[in-house]
Protein backbone atom coordinates (compact mmCIF):
# COMPACT_ATOMS: atom_id res chain seq x y z
CA UNK A 1 0.00 0.00 0.00
CA UNK A 2 1.33 3.43 -0.92
CA UNK A 3 1.77 5.91 1.88
CA UNK A 4 0.05 9.24 1.47
CA UNK A 5 2.11 12.40 1.48
CA UNK A 6 0.10 13.60 4.48
CA UNK A 7 1.70 10.94 6.67
CA UNK A 8 5.05 12.68 6.27
CA UNK A 9 3.83 16.23 6.42
CA UNK A 10 5.31 18.03 9.43
CA UNK A 11 3.05 19.83 11.87
CA UNK A 12 2.83 23.58 11.34
CA UNK A 13 4.86 25.65 13.80
CA UNK A 14 3.25 27.13 16.89
CA UNK A 15 2.33 30.73 16.12
CA UNK A 16 3.36 33.17 18.85
CA UNK A 17 2.38 36.73 19.69
CA UNK A 18 5.05 38.46 21.78
CA UNK A 19 4.04 41.54 23.81
CA UNK A 20 6.90 43.37 25.53
CA UNK A 21 7.43 47.12 25.78
CA UNK A 22 11.25 47.01 25.92
CA UNK A 23 12.41 46.68 22.32
CA UNK A 24 15.75 44.99 23.10
CA UNK A 25 14.14 42.40 25.35
CA UNK A 26 11.34 41.76 22.85
CA UNK A 27 13.72 41.32 19.94
CA UNK A 28 15.99 39.05 21.97
CA UNK A 29 13.08 36.84 23.01
CA UNK A 30 11.79 36.71 19.44
CA UNK A 31 15.22 35.74 18.12
CA UNK A 32 15.71 33.01 20.73
CA UNK A 33 12.24 31.55 20.25
CA UNK A 34 12.73 31.71 16.49
CA UNK A 35 15.58 29.23 16.82
CA UNK A 36 13.10 26.58 17.95
CA UNK A 37 12.08 24.48 14.91
CA UNK A 38 8.43 24.21 15.94
CA UNK A 39 7.85 27.84 17.01
CA UNK A 40 7.28 30.96 14.91
CA UNK A 41 6.87 34.50 16.29
CA UNK A 42 4.25 35.94 13.93
CA UNK A 43 3.52 39.22 15.72
CA UNK A 44 5.25 41.59 18.13
CA UNK A 45 3.70 44.51 20.01
CA UNK A 46 5.03 47.02 22.52
CA UNK A 47 1.79 47.96 24.28
CA UNK A 48 -0.88 46.05 26.11
CA UNK A 49 -3.68 47.72 24.17
CA UNK A 50 -2.13 46.45 20.92
CA UNK A 51 -2.47 42.81 21.96
CA UNK A 52 -6.09 42.16 20.95
CA UNK A 53 -5.82 43.86 17.53
CA UNK A 54 -2.68 41.82 16.81
CA UNK A 55 -4.39 38.56 17.80
CA UNK A 56 -7.35 39.43 15.59
CA UNK A 57 -5.01 40.11 12.66
CA UNK A 58 -2.94 36.93 12.99
CA UNK A 59 -3.75 33.28 13.56
CA UNK A 60 -2.08 33.09 16.97
CA UNK A 61 -1.81 29.93 19.07
CA UNK A 62 -0.04 31.35 22.13
CA UNK A 63 0.30 34.91 23.46
CA UNK A 64 3.37 35.75 25.54
CA UNK A 65 2.62 38.84 27.62
CA UNK A 66 4.90 40.93 29.80
CA UNK A 67 3.14 42.25 32.91
CA UNK A 68 4.39 45.84 32.90
CA UNK A 69 3.26 47.48 29.64
CA UNK A 70 1.66 50.82 28.72
CA UNK A 71 -1.96 50.88 27.60
CA UNK A 72 -2.91 47.67 29.40
CA UNK A 73 -0.95 45.47 31.76
CA UNK A 74 -0.25 41.93 30.71
CA UNK A 75 -2.79 40.71 33.25
CA UNK A 76 -5.48 43.04 31.90
CA UNK A 77 -4.67 41.96 28.35
CA UNK A 78 -4.80 38.31 29.42
CA UNK A 79 -8.30 38.78 30.85
CA UNK A 80 -9.53 40.34 27.60
CA UNK A 81 -7.93 37.62 25.52
CA UNK A 82 -9.50 34.94 27.69
CA UNK A 83 -12.93 36.52 27.21
CA UNK A 84 -12.67 36.93 23.43
CA UNK A 85 -10.43 33.97 22.51
CA UNK A 86 -11.00 31.27 25.15
CA UNK A 87 -9.04 28.66 23.18
CA UNK A 88 -5.95 30.87 22.95
CA UNK A 89 -3.15 29.97 25.35
CA UNK A 90 -1.64 32.80 27.40
CA UNK A 91 1.80 32.86 29.01
CA UNK A 92 2.48 35.78 31.37
CA UNK A 93 6.10 36.84 31.83
CA UNK A 94 7.42 38.92 34.70
CA UNK A 95 10.64 40.32 36.10
CA UNK A 96 8.86 40.85 39.42
CA UNK A 97 8.39 38.10 41.98
CA UNK A 98 5.40 39.81 43.56
CA UNK A 99 3.12 37.10 44.97
CA UNK A 100 -0.15 38.82 44.07
CA UNK A 101 0.75 38.85 40.39
CA UNK A 102 0.55 35.08 40.16
CA UNK A 103 -2.93 34.93 41.65
CA UNK A 104 -4.10 37.80 39.43
CA UNK A 105 -2.66 36.18 36.31
CA UNK A 106 -4.36 32.87 37.03
CA UNK A 107 -7.67 34.64 37.72
CA UNK A 108 -7.28 36.43 34.37
CA UNK A 109 -7.07 33.09 32.57
CA UNK A 110 -3.31 32.74 32.09
CA UNK A 111 -2.05 29.23 31.38
CA UNK A 112 1.52 29.87 32.49
CA UNK A 113 3.38 32.34 34.70
CA UNK A 114 7.15 32.55 34.26
CA UNK A 115 10.06 34.84 34.99
CA UNK A 116 11.19 36.76 31.93
CA UNK A 117 14.86 35.84 32.28
CA UNK A 118 14.19 32.09 32.18
CA UNK A 119 16.25 30.19 29.57
CA UNK A 120 14.70 30.20 26.10
CA UNK A 121 14.50 26.41 26.16
CA UNK A 122 12.41 26.58 29.34
CA UNK A 123 10.09 29.15 27.78
CA UNK A 124 9.73 27.04 24.62
CA UNK A 125 8.98 23.99 26.76
CA UNK A 126 6.29 25.97 28.60
CA UNK A 127 4.70 26.92 25.27
CA UNK A 128 4.50 23.26 24.28
CA UNK A 129 3.09 22.25 27.67
CA UNK A 130 0.26 24.81 27.66
CA UNK A 131 -0.69 23.69 24.15
CA UNK A 132 -0.90 20.17 25.56
CA UNK A 133 -3.33 21.40 28.20
CA UNK A 134 -0.91 21.79 31.10
CA UNK A 135 -0.55 24.77 33.41
CA UNK A 136 3.01 25.94 34.00
CA UNK A 137 4.07 28.07 36.98
CA UNK A 138 7.60 29.02 37.95
CA UNK A 139 8.18 27.16 41.23
CA UNK A 140 9.92 30.11 42.91
CA UNK A 141 7.00 32.40 42.09
CA UNK A 142 4.55 29.76 43.29
CA UNK A 143 6.34 29.49 46.64
CA UNK A 144 6.37 33.28 47.01
CA UNK A 145 2.64 33.43 46.28
CA UNK A 146 1.88 30.85 48.95
CA UNK A 147 4.07 32.65 51.47
CA UNK A 148 2.51 36.00 50.68
CA UNK A 149 -1.03 34.93 51.44
CA UNK A 150 -4.24 36.06 49.81
CA UNK A 151 -5.04 39.60 48.73
CA UNK A 152 -7.07 41.15 51.58
CA UNK A 153 -8.40 43.99 49.43
CA UNK A 154 -11.80 43.92 47.78
CA UNK A 155 -12.15 44.79 44.09
CA UNK A 156 -13.58 48.20 45.02
CA UNK A 157 -10.73 48.95 47.44
CA UNK A 158 -8.21 48.04 44.78
CA UNK A 159 -9.99 50.27 42.27
CA UNK A 160 -9.90 53.24 44.64
CA UNK A 161 -6.23 52.66 45.51
CA UNK A 162 -5.28 52.44 41.85
CA UNK A 163 -7.10 55.70 41.18
CA UNK A 164 -5.41 57.32 44.17
CA UNK A 165 -1.92 56.36 43.01
CA UNK A 166 -1.47 59.63 41.11
CA UNK A 167 -2.24 61.76 44.15
CA UNK A 168 -5.84 62.68 43.32
CA UNK A 169 -7.92 64.26 46.07
CA UNK A 170 -10.96 62.51 47.53
CA UNK A 171 -13.18 64.87 45.57
CA UNK A 172 -11.39 64.01 42.33
CA UNK A 173 -11.58 60.29 43.11
CA UNK A 174 -15.28 60.55 43.89
CA UNK A 175 -15.96 62.28 40.56
CA UNK A 176 -13.85 59.83 38.56
CA UNK A 177 -15.31 56.71 40.19
CA UNK A 178 -18.89 58.01 40.52
CA UNK A 179 -18.84 57.61 44.29
CA UNK A 180 -19.49 59.97 47.17
CA UNK A 181 -16.54 61.52 48.99
CA UNK A 182 -17.52 59.67 52.14
CA UNK A 183 -17.52 56.33 50.32
CA UNK A 184 -14.08 57.03 48.85
CA UNK A 185 -12.79 58.00 52.29
CA UNK A 186 -14.20 54.77 53.79
CA UNK A 187 -12.61 52.57 51.09
CA UNK A 188 -9.23 54.25 51.57
CA UNK A 189 -9.45 53.99 55.34
CA UNK A 190 -10.34 50.31 55.22
CA UNK A 191 -7.51 49.57 52.78
CA UNK A 192 -5.02 51.41 55.01
CA UNK A 193 -6.16 49.38 58.03
CA UNK A 194 -5.98 46.07 56.17
CA UNK A 195 -2.47 46.78 54.95
CA UNK A 196 -1.33 48.04 58.36
CA UNK A 197 0.13 51.24 56.96
CA UNK A 198 -0.13 54.93 57.92
CA UNK A 199 -1.55 56.59 54.82
CA UNK A 200 -2.81 56.13 51.28
CA UNK A 201 0.65 56.56 49.72
CA UNK A 202 2.00 53.69 51.81
CA UNK A 203 -1.12 51.65 51.03
CA UNK A 204 -0.56 52.08 47.28
CA UNK A 205 3.13 51.24 47.60
CA UNK A 206 2.52 48.15 49.75
CA UNK A 207 -0.26 46.83 47.53
CA UNK A 208 1.89 47.31 44.44
CA UNK A 209 4.90 45.64 46.02
CA UNK A 210 2.78 42.60 46.74
CA UNK A 211 1.23 42.61 43.26
CA UNK A 212 -2.27 43.29 44.57
CA UNK A 213 -2.98 46.28 42.29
Amino acid sequence: MEETSQEHRPSPPVRILLAEDQAMVREALAALLGLEPDIEVVAQVARGDEVLPAVRAHAVDVALLDIEMPGLTGIEAAARLHAEFPALKVVVLTTFGRPGYLRSAMEAGADAFLVKDAPAAQLAAAVRKVLAGERVIDPTLAAAALAGGANPLTDREREVLRAAADGATNAELAAALHLSRGTVRNYLSTAIQKLAVRNRAEAVRTARDKGWL
